[in-house]
């Protein structure tokens, strides 16, 4: 029995680390066979042929070829004498993403038109490690977002119990503060690691006076050159991300009275918030009788700061009745002003003369403004920056879905980023695009206006446009990237892969493959297509899964592509886990043709 039973243990234990040498798909043969004519070596002008002609690289010398083979050739041969590939180093560089990937790497938008023509990758509450509610604030997630290639850092700015320095907080929770010199620094020495373009920091301004004056002196100390003021001369268009390369912008509202002085508030009235406490900040007192265990107290800092978060997510003057005024140098350094939506949308969204400004919505209102008033907004944000952000009720930091903000023009779309989800998945799939830098140019057809005043219109289904062909090859990695019992204790795992289609409501589709059983390298070689009525604001979310006939199928890897800058071709997909990080070693290897 001792015998029989070690026999049956090693079989299994064969079968579940046993590891197959993956072998080329059919059509990657067949591709290194048409190209190479005597179908045994692959020659630098053999390789120029198959990325003109199979990967759509129109412009590719065979120098370029060339270079590109000894790069891979370096990495597998190192001692190689005749750059030419065989098949195996054919099949190895398809599999490469860094240079085989499926989206380019180089910022190649057009970066000099407004800066209200770009979608900016915008973060919310930047300063939060964890939940909404009782999480650390610290200047950590604002240097992992800046890393990221995150372009708008929101702070929330609260005077401190002692009234004579500035916080950073989120107001009426039992968040730990940290001090806005921190951040301030934090942002100076990492807000151009991964892009030149600018960094727009939104703050959320609960402070009197006298505490703007300090925030004023801080910013101009802390950033000197960098810190972008505008001109009285500027025009009434934004600048563009190449005026603003190497620059800090500040945004916020403006003080009440100034809104006053320029009769400002005629357009962007908003209804005055009793948000403040003790001169703008929550109280000591409230915050530790809540971490005492007071839970009427705890429920009613929940309640109040629920509705404090949908409704004022801006800030408001604080210290109304001190009879200070806001410092002219605070207000000077106000790069873009912001303004907040009052009750008549329809009222809020009416394109004014004069300079654009930032408007903030809370994602209901989105909702609400998208519904009744679509074609208002888009054309509202050809002028003027829409932010989006989530409503109060995700204490969790999860995110809301961005596609209905973009669809309708809005630019700044603010995500948790320290959260992950599907939702965060969308936006950092949007924001590979143009070479990872933060700005997305919006498509032309959001920034045009027909000769009756028209504009684009989400609700309405428009032809197709293109159709997106993909085949699912098949997949690796999985035995590098994951211990040998993660998916299964006695089997290798059973692989299939997911693929959704974002956009507007027309294009909206998901397929899947089959399941492939018993392999930690799966073969699909299976073709989907995709018709796009809108391109432009698609995006290609894959998900590859384990299947698990017991429990929940288990996650094996997700991206999220824009299909505006997909390249054509078999390319290299690499994974990333739930949060957002890339596997050092798990990719998909795919086709994309446009037709």
């Amino acid at each position: 029995m001792e015998d029989n039973y070690l026999y049956y243990k090693m079989i299994l234990f064969n079968r579940k680390f046993k590891v197959t040498e993956p072998k080329p798909p059919p059509d990657v043969t067949a591709a290194f066979s048409l190209c190479t004519d005597t179908n045994s070596n692959m020659s630098p002008d053999h390789f120029q042929r198959f990325l003109v002609q199979f990967q759509r690289q129109k412009h590719v010398t065979v120098d370029d070829a060339k270079s590109i083979m000894e790069l891979v050739l370096h990495r597998f041969r190192p001692n190689f004498s005749l750059c030419c590939f065989t098949l195996d180093d054919f099949f190895k560089y398809l599999f490469l993403d860094d240079v085989n990937g499926p989206i380019s790497s180089e910022v190649h938008h057009d970066m000099t038109a407004p800066l209200q023509h770009y979608f900016i990758y915008t973060g919310h509450n930047s300063y939060l490690t964890g939940n909404q509610f009782n999480s650390d604030c610290s200047e950590v997630p604002i240097i992992k977002a800046l890393h990221k290639g995150v372009r708008v850092i929101e702070l929330d700015l609260w005077p401190n119990s002692a009234k004579d320095g500035i916080h950073v907080l989120h107001g009426w929770t039992m968040t730990t503060p940290v001090r806005l010199g921190k951040c301030l620094k934090s942002i100076r020495e990492h807000a151009f690691v991964n892009s030149l373009y600018p960094v727009i920091i939104t703050l959320e301004d609960h402070l009197t006076p006298n505490l703007r004056a300090k925030v004023a002196e801080m910013a101009t100390e802390i950033f000197g050159d960098m810190l972008y003021c505008p001109k009285t001369e500027d025009g009434h268009e934004f600048p563009s991300p190449e005026e603003l390369k190497h620059r800090i912008i500040l945004s916020t509202k403006p003080p009440k009275e100034y809104l006053e002085s320029k009769l400002e508030d005629e357009l962007f009235a908003g209804e005055e918030t009793s948000c403040i406490c003790k001169n703008g900040s929550p109280t000591d007192e409230t915050i530790n009788s809540s971490q005492d265990g007071n839970m009427s107290d705890l429920n009613q800092s929940v309640s109040q700061f629920l509705r404090i978060n949908d409704e004022d997510e801006d800030g408001d003057a604080a210290n109304k009745k001190s009879g200070q005024k806001t410092p002219p140098e605070y207000i000077q350094l106000i790069g873009i002003h912001a303004a907040k939506a009052n009750k008549e949308l329809k009222q809020t969204l009416k394109v004014g003369s004069g300079k654009g400004k930032r408007l903030s919505l809370s994602e209901q209102t989105l909702e609400k403004a998208a519904a009744d008033h679509g074609t208002d907004l888009v054309r509202f944000t050809q002028k003027n920056i829409v932010r989006v952000f989530p409503k109060g009720t995700r204490l969790t930091s999860t995110n809301f879905k961005p596609l209905l903000a973009w669809m309708h023009g809005a630019q700044m779309v603010a995500s948790n980023m320290q959260g992950y989800g599907r939702s965060l998945w969308m936006m950092h799939g949007m924001f590979r695009a143009n070479g990872g830098c933060g700005y997305v140019k919006k498509p032309e057809f959001l920034m045009k206006t027909g000769p009756n005043n028209e504009v684009f219109d989400p609700k309405v289904t428009l032809p197709v446009k293109t159709t997106l062909k993909v085949t699912v090859y098949m997949g690796d990695g999985w035995h590098m990237d994951f211990s040998q019992t993660h998916f299964d204790t006695f089997s290798p795992p059973d692989f299939y892969t997911k693929m959704y289609m974002v956009g507007v409501p027309a294009d909206v589709t998901k397929k899947k493959t089959r399941v492939i059983k018993d392999d930690w390298i799966p073969v699909w070689n299976e073709e989907f297509a995709f018709p796009l009525t809108v391109p432009e604001l698609a995006l290609l979310k894959i998900v590859v899964r384990e299947r698990d006939v017991s429990e929940k199928d288990d996650f094996a890897g997700q991206t999220c592509l824009p299909v505006s800058e997909l390249r054509s071709g078999i390319r290299s997909i690499p994974l990333h886990n739930k949060k957002g990080e890339k596997f050092e070693f798990v990719k998909l290897l795919m086709r994309f043709v446009f037709e």
